[in-house]
């Protein structure tokens, strides 16, 4: 069976003509109106015939866990033979479609339309992420294409954890969470760990609708929907390419002066090999596979196959440890649950820097662990998100580990500044032992992990990946992952966020100046002063100027770069022509100033500092740009 999920302000039909095989009806089915509903458009197929009472039970599962999402109270279910080639004998589909509204009706409003009969309809879809939804219902006994789903995520799922925070001063305060009740620790002054913590430990909020940051991607003409992909897989416009590059640059620039080697590895591995079919079953994601005319293959969620596989071939002694290697994977492949796709939140494909690091013995990853810490606390403070008052904090572990390394976990809480959530495990579910994560907290409650450091303690076995101790004895390494600033487009989702905030809290959103598509707008007053304009233009060399040369009138052209949330507008007319000064206009604090040219320079290198530079992304004349979005 064939679904079409549709959340719909509203469904009518009206029946018109009957087909050969149109089911009796009363004649209140000749008529249907439903609002505020879940439209369920279904195709019975060949293959569910003998298998009715499970494709019901399947199908209505998959309709309650939409509708649930959706926090819709009615379901309208509309037979539409359309969604497949290979239908069903018209009994099958009237048995299937009555049994699904008869469980339906256990928890919803159900309204059924008529099988077999021409029907007149209108229907209007709230069109967000999740108000389309196609799905494919297999009947038991069927050849299903399963998900593939590995042990370690179904282990993690069923995980039995222990909750607490820990103070910088190494207090441990046990929790207890009762759906949303967090007692346990005085959460004053500390309200985004007190949501975390609910978030967590508590039933996740899940879904995308809405998220502030999606509309700003669009509206910024940053990153879109690709109708023409896989869901979860973004085009990247003109700026928001350029943001995503330069990010990219400061992270891996960032990563190598910490003496990580930048390596390349392929997008895809054999199932098959032993090393890598283990692995996969010990790391928490879904993956996607495929064939290639050769091998069964899956496409990396992580740069860790790649590195894991150079490594074993390297020939390591206990002087060279630790051993740093580096990748920016563009890109990793996650095949998240749809319904959980969420703009640059959450996504199937994605960029993201990952650094290894193999490590003689637990003592050295220890202190390997915090120098890697120290890295991503940089990194992350120089992109423009605050540590720690930006971000939450967590530390989870196996009890075991805990307990006897707790002093470890303490200098880490410690050095990140204020308290922290402690998960900790009855058992270990996948490869690591320990791990911590920054989180960032959304508007919506929702905790998002940006940077990541893992305590592996299986793979360097696994990979069969092997050094020389000072005994002359082969060993096998303890294995760090560390994202130093978490998925790129994980961090632009975090920027977004941010700056929504601000613009809820009465302030001018904004980007960091360094990632600011445009840092400085030239505003002429009448095109006397464009040519002026042009040449002061080309003395700004460095920085991402454009020049506002359309037919608007300058309130609207100055109007129209605060839209633009560009930092710096300079107003050019008659008098600073023959003055030579500059009339600047600085955003952030919504204040004019006076500047000379050199005056703006140095003020602009210091707004930039150290950070890595691109060219404008798009013409420098605003009446050559094109739009992308509509």
């Amino acid at each position: 069976m064939k679904i079409l999920l549709i959340h719909s302000d509203y469904l009518r039909y009206e029946v018109k003509e009957s087909t050969p095989v149109a089911e009796e009806i009363e004649e209140e089915m000749k008529k249907g109106e439903m609002e505020e509903c879940l439209s369920v458009f279904t195709a019975v197929e060949e293959r569910d015939e003998g298998k009715t009472e499970d494709v019901i039970q399947k199908g209505v599962k998959e309709i309650d866990d939409t509708a649930d999402k959706l926090g819709v109270e009615k379901v309208m279910i509309y037979p539409y033979a359309h969604l497949s080639s290979d239908l069903s004998n018209p009994d099958t589909a009237v048995e299937v479609l009555k049994g699904l509204e008869e469980d339906l009706k256990e928890k919803y409003d159900v309204h059924r339309s008529p099988f077999g009969w021409y029907k007149a309809f209108e229907l209007s879809c709230k069109g967000h992420p999740l108000s389309e939804l196609s799905k494919e219902i297999v009947g038991e006994g069927e050849e299903e294409e399963e998900e593939i789903v590995s042990k370690a995520l179904k282990a993690e799922e069923t995980v039995e954890s222990t909750w607490g925070i820990m103070d910088p001063d190494g207090e441990f305060f046990e929790l207890s969470i009762d759906g949303g009740n967090v007692e346990g620790y005085d959460f004053a002054g500390n309200e985004d760990l007190k949501e975390f913590a609910r978030y967590e430990a508590g039933e996740k909020k899940k879904g995308g609708e809405g998220a502030s940051h999606v509309d700003l991607m669009r509206k910024h003409e940053l990153v879109d929907y690709e109708e023409g992909s896989d869901p979860g897989n973004l085009r990247f416009y003109p700026k928001g390419r350029m943001i995503k590059s330069l990010l990219e640059d400061y992270v891996s620039e960032m990563t190598r002066k910490y003496g990580a080697m930048e390596i390349e590895s392929p997008i895809m591995y054999d199932i098959d090999h032993p090393a890598l079919k283990k692995h996969l079953n010990r790391f928490p994601a879904r993956q996607y596979r495929m064939e290639t005319p050769d091998k069964n293959v899956f496409l990396r969620f992580a740069a860790c196959f790649g590195q894991f596989m150079m490594a074993r071939d390297m020939t390591l002694s206990y002087r060279n440890m630790p051993v740093r290697l580096y990748e920016l994977t563009r890109y990793s492949f996650r095949v998240e649950q749809r319904g959980e796709l969420t703009g640059l939140r959450r996504l199937r494909a994605f960029t993201m820097p990952d650094s290894h690091a193999l490590c003689k013995d637990l003592p050295q990853a220890k202190e390997e662990m915090m120098k890697r810490m120290n890295l991503a606390i940089s990194v992350v403070n120089n992109i423009g998100i605050k540590v720690p008052e930006d971000l939450e904090f967590v530390v989870r572990a196996t009890k075991d580990y805990f307990e006897e390394n707790r002093e470890q976990i303490e200098k880490l809480v410690k050095n990140y500044g204020k308290p922290a959530l402690i998960e900790l495990w009855d058992e270990q579910h996948s490869y690591f032992i320990m791990k911590y994560e920054f989180n960032f907290i959304d508007p919506l409650g929702r905790a998002s992990a940006l940077v990541t450091d893992q305590m592996d303690v299986e793979q360097g076995e696994r990979y069969d990946i092997t050094y020389i101790d000072e005994d002359g004895e082969e060993q096998n390494p303890y294995i760090l992952h560390l994202s130093p600033s978490g998925a790129i487009e994980r961090v632009m989702f975090t920027l977004l966020e941010q700056a929504a905030m601000k613009e809820d809290e009465g302030e001018k959103p904004s980007f960091p100046f360094w990632l600011s598509p445009v840092q400085v707008r030239f505003v002429p007053i009448s095109d006397d002063q464009l040519g002026y304009v042009e040449d002061l233009s080309e003395k700004f060399d460095g920085f991402r100027v454009d020049i506002d040369d359309t037919d608007r009138t300058v309130g609207k052209k100055i109007r129209n770069a605060e839209k633009d949330w560009v930092p710096y507008i300079v107003v050019i007319g008659p008098d600073e022509v023959e003055s030579g000064k500059l009339s600047v206009r600085i955003r952030e604090r919504g204040e004019q100033k006076e500047m000379t040219v050199e005056e703006l320079r140095d003020l602009l290198w210091e707004k930039q500092g150290n950070m890595p530079v691109r060219d404008l992304p798009l013409p420098k004349h605003l009446s050559k740009r094109a739009v992308f979005v509509g």
